[in-house]
């Protein structure tokens, strides 16, 4: 089953096209951007082929899928014949709210729930839909399968997902703890324990999903018990241009020191804090820690603080679950970030984590054992791809109609 893959923005879609048949095949893999703007790019990578590049004015969403489609199908370029190889489409949904708490063959009651969760994820769910709708004008007929960032975290418990404000407010809007990055969660964790043999249904891990947003879960028994984003992603880790866990009490002394609307605290905490806003350099933490080496005092400051709260959030998950068997690393900076991993594992040793310095270093975007052999808590490096998970459950969902 070949199956089309796309992840859409508010002006860009990533896509992959993917053979399904016999395992995972990528075809080819690309990127619209800047939808809605002069000079719209289309970056097209085809397995086995010489990568394409358009630039022309894309005014909608529609225009960038079908030029999509038009790639996928070119003569010299394309890497199918015919649209009607394409045989399902799955989409990576932001916000799945309340109401999806697994992927979900896209109807009329999905797209209406999906519109009704506008509020939640007010950049990414209109965009999600906008690609749903497209394809539903492009290719009539074809079945969409929606994959949301957030179901894989619907088993946390109450205790957990629930906010100490007034309860009135989770029953009239919802407001509640969500998370999201659990397709990657989910796979990792799946895919660790596939390396090591281990159960993962009598299993304790902890998932630390690092990149410009990051998150981390506690995955008990390969259900989510916590995560450290909230009702938004702002919640949780130091990330890069978002802020993390903040005492709201500090937001509303700026909002009068500094005369800031919604909109202005919305840009401080999202867009101007984070590892960018400590170093002052960038939200790249390739960048950072160049800055560090040379002896930028805030660039060291900002990679400290860093460490510190995922060792913080790391250690208290081992709590929340009553230990950890395995700590798992990923996403560009969990991946690719030698130094990090080494900081943080190193900094939870009491946990019983015997950090491999040999095993780590060099180690950037594959999977490997990161702890020394006995080592009562495990570390790893695993490479994530949502793109996968996807096309899996996408392919699962489509096969049972």
């Amino acid at each position: 089953m070949i199956i089309l893959v796309l992840n859409c923005g508010s002006s860009s879609v990533k896509y992959q096209l993917v053979d399904m048949s016999e395992g995972y095949d990528c075809m080819a893999s690309g990127l619209v951007e800047r939808i809605g703007l002069k000079d719209g790019i289309l970056t097209h990578k085809p397995v086995g082929k010489d990568k394409f590049e358009l630039v022309q004015d894309i005014p909608d969403h529609t225009v960038g899928i079908s030029l999509i489609l038009d790639a996928l199908t070119h003569d010299t370029y394309g890497v199918v014949t015919n649209l009607t190889d394409i045989k399902a489409v799955g989409h990576r949904v932001a916000h799945g709210g309340e109401f999806f708490k697994e992927s979900a063959l896209i109807d009329d009651q999905a797209k209406q729930a999906i519109e009704d969760l506008f509020d939640l994820a007010p950049l990414h769910n209109p965009a999600n839909l906008k690609g749903i709708m497209s394809m539903e004008n492009i290719l009539p007929g074809v079945p969409q399968v929606g994959v949301f960032d957030t179901s894989f975290h619907a088993t946390m418990p109450k205790e957990a997902y629930l906010y100490a404000i007034p309860y009135e407010f989770y029953d009239e809007y919802k407001i509640r703890r969500y998370g999201f990055h659990g397709t990657s969660h989910k796979f990792v964790a799946e895919k660790a324990c596939d390396i090591l043999g281990m159960d993962i249904s009598n299993s304790k891990i902890i998932t630390c999903h690092l990149g410009n947003g990051a998150s981390i879960a506690a995955i008990k028994n390969g259900k989510s018990v916590e995560t450290s984003m909230g009702f938004t992603p702002v919640d949780g880790l130091i990330m890069g241009t978002r802020a993390g866990s903040i005492d709201p009490g500090v937001l509303l002394f700026l909002a009068e020191k500094e005369n800031l609307n919604l909109k202005g605290i919305s840009n401080l905490i999202n867009k101007d804090s984070g590892v960018h806003g400590i170093s002052g350099i960038s939200s790249d933490m390739r960048d950072i820690e160049s800055a560090a080496k040379e002896g930028n005092e805030r660039a060291n400051l900002a990679l400290d603080m860093y460490y510190h709260r995922v060792k913080k959030f790391v250690a208290a998950y081992a709590g929340v679950m009553n230990g950890v068997d395995l700590v798992i690393f990923t996403g560009g900076i969990g991946e690719n970030d030698c130094l990090l991993r080494q900081k943080v594992s190193e900094g939870l040793s009491f946990m019983g984590i015997d950090f491999d310095e040999t095993a780590n270093d060099g180690v950037r975007g594959k999977d490997q054992i990161l702890t020394k052999e006995g080592s009562k808590v495990k570390v790893m490096s695993i490479t994530t791809n949502e793109e996968l998970v996807i096309a899996k459950d996408t392919k699962a969902i489509v096969s049972r109609i």
